[in-house]
């Protein structure tokens, strides 16, 4: 028989984990806390195999027997899974709510979504006795005031296209010769976004995995504080621009009504990716805002770049294509602040 394997997510990778790897030790459920670190076995009722992102964001298989080790968490995606894991039972199962390692109950899931695997809590990640957990990971930083501009990207719902955008914008950017962070600050525990920033371009990366949260679904004062240790952990690093993707849409329970708040005095140009044109007519009347862009999925032909004009007047741009670089380029010229190109 084969020795089952461990796997570390990829929310993980603020961790030593990889070095040092904690004992197990299993814990009451009254005593689970959001953020804390677990280590659950992959059961044989699901899938052959389920791919894990592990803490470079390269892939691994786990099969039945094996053993990831992630971390409590929430997720209320609107097209593929929900869950929580404050549903876990006393028969300690549960799933994958990312493969990230993102772990809870799946409450509801997409028909078309078989992204998940069931586990089985076998305890929680200790040292000396203690529980270890996100938050005791994170590295302390002094307040730091954010003086580079925000180009801030949102969307009508889960992959519209704000990923796409951003690298698009990072990478006309760098081009310029800019030092451009980039940041996920909503959604839920997953490291490819981000690392398509770093590989458009971006110099820093960042996301609320950094700062202790395996999702953004939390109380909204927790997420504020979370979200300004962020800013000022990228602030310390001296950007000339900052591009913030915030996952999903703000309407959702991720808390990206709040980064708007909170980044709005750094705003210098808001993109909306919209899964079709009609939601965009949907986020700017929720908001009573209009976006500087549009762009996503709703982009993706000549007729819907025309509706979303007849509907709302707003420029739209497909950024899907990559010969959309000079049109890219050429609109940050245009909206963004004269003094930035001095």
């Amino acid at each position: 028989m084969n020795t089952p394997r461990t796997v570390l997510g990829s929310v993980t990778r603020i961790t030593d984990f990889d070095r040092w790897h904690p004992e197990m030790e299993p814990r009451p459920l009254e005593t689970w806390a959001r953020g804390d670190y677990v280590v659950v076995e992959m059961l044989g009722d699901g899938p052959d195999s389920y791919s894990v992102e592990t803490a470079d964001g390269s892939a691994e298989e786990l099969c039945p027997g094996d053993r990831l080790i992630g971390a409590l968490g929430t997720r209320a995606a609107t097209l593929e899974l929900v869950g929580d894991w404050r549903e876990v039972g006393e028969d300690l199962r549960m799933q994958t709510l990312t493969s990230a390692g993102v772990l809870g109950v799946c409450t509801s899931a997409a028909w078309h979504s078989a992204q998940m695997a069931n586990v089985r809590y076998l305890g929680h990640a200790v040292r000396g006795g203690r529980v270890c957990s996100m938050k005791g990971f994170v590295t302390p930083t002094d307040p730091c005031e954010l003086e580079a501009p925000v180009i801030l990207i949102i969307g009508s719902s889960m992959d519209a296209g704000k990923t796409i955008a951003a690298v698009a914008m990072i990478r006309e950017l760098v081009e310029m010769g800019k030092r451009v962070a980039g940041a996920k600050v909503t959604g839920v525990g997953r490291l490819r976004d981000t690392l398509a920033m770093q590989e458009a371009g971006a110099y820093v990366i960042a996301d609320f995995v950094d700062v202790g949260l395996p999702s953004t679904v939390v109380p909204p004062e927790e997420y504020e504080q979370a979200l300004r240790l962020l800013i000022s952990k990228l602030a310390a690093t001296g950007p000339d621009i900052l591009v913030v993707e915030a996952g999903a849409s703000p309407l959702e329970p991720y808390r990206g009504d709040v980064a708007m708040r909170v980044l709005a005095e750094n705003v210098a140009i808001t993109v909306l990716c919209a899964s079709d044109p009609y939601a965009v007519m949907g986020v700017i009347d929720a908001f009573e805002m209009k976006p500087d862009l549009v762009s996503g999925r709703s982009t993706a032909t000549e007729a819907g770049v025309r509706l979303i004009d007849r509907l709302v007047g707003i420029p739209a741009l497909n950024m899907i294509e990559r010969d959309s670089g000079p049109e890219v380029a050429e609109f940050l010229r245009e909206n963004l602040p004269a003094s930035f190109f001095s």
